[in-house]
């Protein structure tokens, strides 16, 4: 099978108790499994990292931020995964954005979004560590623990 190579941002949105917003979905085409994962997705043609981190933070939690309000990358990671019967290997970066509070608005969610997102919730670095779920990245934890630590 033919594996695509994309560019993808992501946000970890941190509120004032060190917590990061995770999104919880799936894989239509792999019905009954499901994964937490922080927001933000894939690049359209000629986006900033920094641009598709905001336009996707908008789409799927309402959040609105300027690209120049997420700085400069926090992580970066390569990873590979199906979905919808095809494999893609993933250049991403994360970006960090602090916010007080947020209560999640998903009405900008495309159709796609609608079909592969259902939940989402507030996690602290201990609670990504106790879990028995699929949260992505697998490292989460200990890079929500250096960002957060790094901002006091």
């Amino acid at each position: 099978m033919t594996v695509l190579d994309r560019r993808a941002a992501r946000v970890l949105l941190v509120d004032a108790a060190g917590r990061t917003l995770l999104l919880y979905g799936g894989d239509p085409a792999r019905p009954g499994e499901r994964w937490w994962f922080t927001p933000g997705g894939g690049l359209d043609a000629g986006e900033t990292p920094a641009e598709g981190a905001a336009r996707e933070l908008a789409e799927e939690t309402g959040l609105r931020v300027e690209p120049a309000q997420l700085g400069e990358p926090v992580w970066h990671e390569v990873t590979e995964f199906s979905f919808r019967r095809q494999e893609y290997r993933q250049d991403q970066d994360f970006f960090l954005l602090r916010v007080s509070e947020w209560q999640v608005d998903t009405a900008g969610m495309d159709a796609n979004e609608q079909q592969t997102i259902t939940e989402h919730r507030w996690w602290s670095a201990l609670e990504i560590e106790a879990s028995h779920e699929q949260i992505f990245p697998g490292s989460l934890a200990t890079l929500l623990r250096r960002v957060t630590e790094a901002g006091r």
